[in-house]
């Protein structure tokens, strides 16, 4: 059986990189040198996945679902790997601004699905800088500006959380790429 890889499909191929090298993390000691490696390809795919169905005009739904579940997957091994390094780094106050913005996400996800039927995440700015600090966190990890750059990034992500409720509130109807509330 040969596999043709379709210009259609080139997007949905690099997000299918993100899933299986995120996978792969969980079988290597976490923050070694093959971690990082795994890791940083992943995160490329990340921005590439994006990138690429945007250049080629192929952008879909399924796509954009495929995205979404290989954010999950990433977060979720993100979870097993490098959360237990951050509750040992990271001092107590700072959790607790990461369960207010977990429950502000956790806000807008309900409010969202109850509002438009489906699950909605937004794509704005200040997310895909959330995003963007989350993933250069485990290079920061044993560096002396960890915790300045975490209480940054936290007080970045609660902006986001708020920012994408808002949206939630005051838009009619449900659009992924709104870029900010203004």
């Amino acid at each position: 059986m040969t596999i043709v890889l379709s210009r259609k499909n080139i997007p949905n191929f690099i997000t299918s990189i993100r899933i299986i090298g995120t996978i792969c993390l969980l079988f290597f000691d976490t923050l070694s040198k093959p971690f990082y490696i795994i890791y940083t390809i992943s995160g490329i795919s990340d921005v590439l996945d994006g990138w690429a169905a945007r250049k080629l005009k192929v952008s879909s739904e399924f796509g954009a679902r495929l995205d979404s579940i290989a954010d999950l997957v990433f977060y979720t091994v993100m979870g097993v790997k490098i959360l237990p390094i951050l509750i040992e780094r990271l001092p107590a106050k700072l959790w607790f601004v990461v369960g207010v913005i977990l429950i502000l996400r956790l806000c807008s996800y309900v409010f969202a699905a109850w509002k438009y039927k489906r699950f909605a995440s937004l794509h704005t700015y200040l997310n895909k800088i959330t995003g963007a600090g989350v993933f250069l966190m485990p290079y920061t990890i044993f560096l002396p500006v960890f915790i300045p750059f975490s209480k940054l990034l936290a007080f970045i992500a609660c902006l986001a959380a708020i920012e994408e409720l808002l949206i939630h509130i005051r838009s009619k109807e449900y659009h992924s790429n709104v870029k900010s509330i203004y």
